[in-house]
């Protein structure tokens, strides 16, 4: 168990600002694509020194984000904003704009759905 609480302190979860999920394909866009994408954005947020401190940017690539089209797709919590084209040269301008300076990149927003307070409490 104190494994555990390591690894999560490490890691900064609880410290948590924002999360950032990047759809990389296979059927929203080329995974080559998709791959590019990711490694830009691990490279920006540790860049931008967001990997780490009080408020945490989380990142995880995930296999399908279920909008397959106009791919890469990022979607950043708790903001809950949708990107179309998250591209490997976008991603730097994502990273400033929204996760660094907190303004959604509004041209390239496909939805927005914030994450709104838990029904029955804050599920502590």
């Amino acid at each position: 168990m104190a494994e555990s609480r390591e690894v999560l302190e490490k890691l900064g979860v609880g410290r948590i600002g924002r999360h950032i999920l990047l759809c990389a394909g296979p059927k929203c866009c080329d995974e080559n694509e998709g791959q590019k994408a990711w490694e830009t954005l691990k490279a920006e947020i540790a860049r931008n020194g967001l990997g780490q401190g009080e408020t945490v940017c989380f990142r995880t690539r995930v296999g399908c984000l279920r909008l397959c089209q106009q791919g890469p797709v990022a979607l950043v919590y708790p903001e809950g904003t949708w990107y179309g084209e998250a591209t490997a040269d976008r991603i730097p301008r994502l990273v400033r704009e929204h996760l660094v300076e907190g303004r959604p990149v509004g041209e390239w927003t496909l939805a927005k759905n914030p994450l709104k307070e838990p029904v029955g409490g804050t599920g502590e």
